[in-house]
Order: C-alpha cells, then structure tokens, then sequence
C-alpha cells in the first residue's frame, strides 16, 4: 500500500450519512486522548492529515480518508469524562450503525495508551470487538514514554490481556519516534491485499 498516497475525504456524524463501501476499510479505535489522529499521520507520512480536535470527546464523527487502494476510517473516541448522555448516545448510534453494515470491514486497529492499565472503557470495547468478530489489532501508542529496557515487558503484558479478547497481534508503537510504525503498516498491508484478494464485501455484526 502506498501511504504517501493520503487524502482526507470526509466527517459523517449520523450513519446515514456514511458513504457507500467499495474497498477495503481499515478502521482506529481508541480513548479520546489516545493518539489516533497522531498514529493515522504518522502511517501516512503526513503532519496534518488528521487533524487533533482542541476539545477532546467533542469531535463525534467517523472521518473517512482516502489512503491508496483502501479507506481509513477514524471512529469517533470514546471514555471522555465530560461528554454528555446525548453524546454518548450518538456515539454508540454511529458505531453501533458502522459495524452492522454490510461494509468491507479488513481490520480494526485499537489503540490502547501504553503507559496505563487498560481502563474499563478499553475493556469493554475489546469485549464488543471480540463478541462481534471483528477482527482487529491492538497499537500500543506513546511507547517513546518508556525506557527501553521496559519496552517488550510492556508489549507482553497487554499481549497477555489482548489475545484472551481474540487481538491477532499487539504491536507497541510511536507518533513520535516512528518506532513499530513499519510493523504496523506490514499488518495492514498484509490485510488489505487479502481482502483484495478474497474480493468479498464482509456482512455487518
């Protein structure tokens, strides 16, 4: 996949408002602070792709890009403490709507912040993902904060977590450093020429 080849399509804040599926989609999930935009920047090569909202949890869009032969879909984040019931209740509308659909859903990407225990909304998203077969990874962001000597002890210890919620692989990454960025972008590659491949659109959840 050619990530230089990036662009920002657009927002869709009620499902349905989201566009038509016709290749493969590669999907982020994660806590409001948790890196998305900076991650999705970082695949790509680009610095302002995906743009850091100013008010974290106030931003309850799926934002849609264009990146070579597949979409990148950044799913709206979650676990913000301030965000009101109505809010929410869009959020779980708009995921809830994304994933029933009968869309190319190739892999879900979940961000998990490294340097904390996995929160219970962490959890409990791992646990829908898991219930619903969606296949997904798990990015550990903001592994530049670690010692290096703390590195792969971290790794195994939310690998240890993930796998019993049916993560196929959890990889520790870095915005900053650029470190498990290649890794990373092996996986999706590695998804989206399959599902190229299989040329099969998924059933919904």
């Amino acid at each position: 996949m050619n990530y230089n080849k990036a662009d920002f399509l657009a927002s869709y804040g009620i499902s349905s408002q989201l566009p038509a599926s016709d290749r493969p989609e590669i999907s982020f999930s994660g806590r409001s602070n948790v890196g998305k935009s900076s991650l999705i920047n970082k695949l790509c090569n680009r610095k302002n792709l995906a743009r850091v909202s100013s008010t974290p949890g106030k931003t309850a869009t799926i934002n849609f890009y264009g990146v070579d032969n597949c979409y990148f879909v950044d799913l709206p984040g979650y676990g913000y403490a301030k965000v009101s019931n109505a809010d929410r209740q869009r959020w779980d509308e708009l995921i809830n709507s994304y994933f029933d659909a009968a869309r190319h859903h190739t892999l879900l990407v979940q961000l998990i912040d490294c340097r904390h225990d996995i929160s219970a909304d962490d959890a409990q998203m791992l646990r829908y993902l898991h219930y619903h077969r969606i296949p997904y990874v798990v990015a550990l962001t903001k592994g530049d904060k670690l010692k290096k000597s703390q590195m792969e002890s971290t790794r195994q210890a939310f690998e240890k977590i993930c796998l019993a919620y049916g993560c196929q692989a959890v990889v520790l990454t870095s915005a900053e450093s650029g470190s498990g960025i290649p890794e990373l972008q092996a996986i999706l590659d590695a998804a989206v020429t399959g599902a190229l491949a299989d040329g099969e659109q998924t059933d919904g959840v």
